[in-house]
């Protein structure tokens, strides 16, 4: 069979293939069928339903290129892997909705099906809690749809929190101010920031106590209205730690929860907090989870190989009770 797409102009099959081309040969290592650029042509030739499959592919993305995005490598290997697991996706949907334009002209939006899900239930629930792999986006998209609600007026400020693995409680030991004690870890906060807003607008929003960036144990005994909530690392509190942050929710808040419960930190005499809310929370309305997998993973190709890998070798633990 042959099929045919024919493009506006040379410039646009250029820019859909990619430098040298990296875009299209990222496409034909799926495919056995023969996909040939003449011109600003594209030729497909081969087997009926591999060229439908190829055929889709190009025009979802001459459709995201058309609406102004750049495709490169990570687009044509996230439009892939979406169009492998829901081939009827609308993908245009995807790339093209917007979470949050940074004043550099930075758009940040979702890059997997599971992506735009959790930015979804943001929106429609109070409480998100978002389970997953590093890479995956958690904490990234969240301090965006923070930022976002803080620009739209729907909150008054931010409040970015995770744990120290001692919650608190040993930071005196540590050498330095508190700001100097609890900086690492806190630091993966601040870089979200700085990439979103910058550095100058991150610290002028600190001192007006707008964004408020500090360690879990000091939520203690706090009720937070019209507030925009994260808990990160969440996979590093107790039980009892969880539910006292959960409790701080106040009016025209919201609150997002993300951790990774394969990376727990705890000593092993305490049990995850994230881990138990899982059973506890699971059927109350107006709270939503939201699972990450290694397909998820928008890092380095190398990192959803390693997740993956970590992901088979533990299961195979558990069924061998090691």
């Amino acid at each position: 069979m042959e099929k045919k797409i024919i493009l506006e102009n040379n410039e646009e099959i250029m820019n859909l293939l990619g430098s040298n081309d990296e875009n299209l040969k990222i496409i034909r290592k799926h495919f056995k069928s023969k996909i040939i650029p003449r011109g600003n042509e594209l030729i497909f030739i081969g087997n009926k339903d591999e060229i439908t499959y190829a055929y889709r592919i190009f025009e979802e993305l001459i459709g995201i290129m058309r609406t102004g995005i750049i495709i490169k490598p990570p687009e044509v290997k996230y439009a892939l892997n979406i169009l492998t697991k829901e081939k009827d996706i609308d993908l245009i949907s995807v790339f093209t909705e917007s979470v949050y334009v940074s004043p550099k002209g930075r758009t940040i939006r979702p890059k997997t099906i599971t992506q735009k899900k959790y930015v979804e239930a943001t929106f429609k629930n109070d409480i998100t809690i978002c389970i997953g792999p590093a890479g995956t986006g958690k904490t990234y998209l969240a301090v965006a749809m923070a930022i976002s609600s803080l620009d739209r007026g729907e909150v008054d400020r931010i409040i970015l929190t995770r744990p120290a693995v001692e919650a608190g409680e040993r930071l005196g030991f540590l050498p330095g101010s508190l700001q100097e004690k609890i900086s690492p870890y806190l630091k993966p906060l601040y870089d979200a920031l700085y990439y979103m807003i910058g550095v100058e607008k991150l610290h002028q929003l600190i001192e007006q106590e707008v964004i408020e960036i500090a360690p879990l144990a000091f939520m203690r005994g706090r009720t937070l209205n019209n507030s925009f909530i994260i808990l990160d690392e969440a996979q590093n509190t107790t039980p009892e730690q969880i539910k006292m942050f959960l409790t701080r929710l106040g009016f025209e808040s919201k609150i997002i929860i993300t951790g990774d419960i394969t990376q727990i930190d705890l000593q092993k005499k305490s049990a995850s907090g994230l881990v138990q809310i899982q059973s506890i929370l699971k059927d109350i309305e107006g709270i939503c989870f939201i699972y990450f997998t290694e397909c998820d993973v928008v890092r380095h190709n190398l990192v959803q190989k390693i997740v993956k890998a970590y992901e088979k070798y533990e299961k195979s633990r558990v069924k061998n009770n090691v």
